[in-house]
């Protein structure tokens, strides 16, 4: 006879087995086909969300190299707005009294770089102050990785991305300069500010184009400055 357990009744679903016990017959359902991938996603997830963060954090540390205080004021009202979440002690960057200091630091800064000759002045401020502020950036927002690897990243890729593009702004402001006694370097201002904006919104809300988008601005950078350096000179 077959057993009970085996056998096919009338208006069974397929997948579904049915045992008895004590002269009863309780359906028992298998786990679904598609659990194991499902735990796959899971599995994914949080390393999606390293990378994203990584991303936003190199991407700000970029755009702090255009402007030092305008990535810190968008992450500021991102966090303060509640959509953006900060790492462990750098929750005083989404504060009320943090988001109106940088708002007012970043109204200074814009004003200041309006002045022709001023605004060489000021890079020499501004250099090292993008570093830190790449580095700040970085830091607030890269998620959980080893210690070593965190701050390799918030060094290296917050640092270095920061320096990078400070680097080449000031090289493009004593060009300017240079070729129209500063009365060109209010427009070139205007060009950092707008890219200061664009690259930090594009950090908050579309991390990977921005990170790419800094990848080509790097890419420039390097291949003119390799040609200044080691280009060919006319033959005298």
């Amino acid at each position: 006879m077959e057993p009970l357990s085996e056998r096919t009744l009338p208006g069974q679903r397929a997948g579904v087995v049915f045992s008895g016990h004590g002269g009863g017959i309780t359906p028992q359902t298998p786990p679904p086909r598609n659990a194991a991938r499902r735990d796959r996603l899971g599995a994914v997830g949080p390393v999606l969300e390293v990378l994203v963060s990584v991303a936003v954090g190199v991407a700000l540390a970029a755009a702090c190299g255009f402007r030092v205080f305008v990535p810190l004021l968008a992450l500021s009202a991102a966090a303060y707005s509640g959509h953006l979440a900060l790492r462990p002690g750098f929750e005083w960057m989404g504060s009320g009294a943090a988001l109106l200091a940088f708002a007012v630091a970043t109204a200074v800064e814009i004003a200041a770089y309006e002045f022709p000759w001023l605004d060489n002045a000021l890079d020499t401020l501004a250099t090292p102050a993008a570093l830190v502020a790449g580095m700040v950036a970085a830091a607030a927002v890269v998620g959980d990785l080893p210690p070593l690897v965190r701050w390799a990243i918030v060094l290296v890729g917050g640092g270095g991305a920061a320096g990078v593009v400070q680097g080449a702004t000031v090289l493009a402001r004593l060009k300017s300069t240079a070729l129209t006694g500063g009365l060109g370097n209010p427009i070139l201002a205007l060009a950092e500010l707008a890219a200061a904006v664009f690259t930090s919104a594009l950090a908050l809300l579309a991390p990977v184009l921005a990170v790419l988008a800094v990848a080509v601005v790097c890419l420039v950078v390097f291949v003119r400055a390799g040609r200044f350096l080691f280009g060919r000179r006319p033959a005298s």
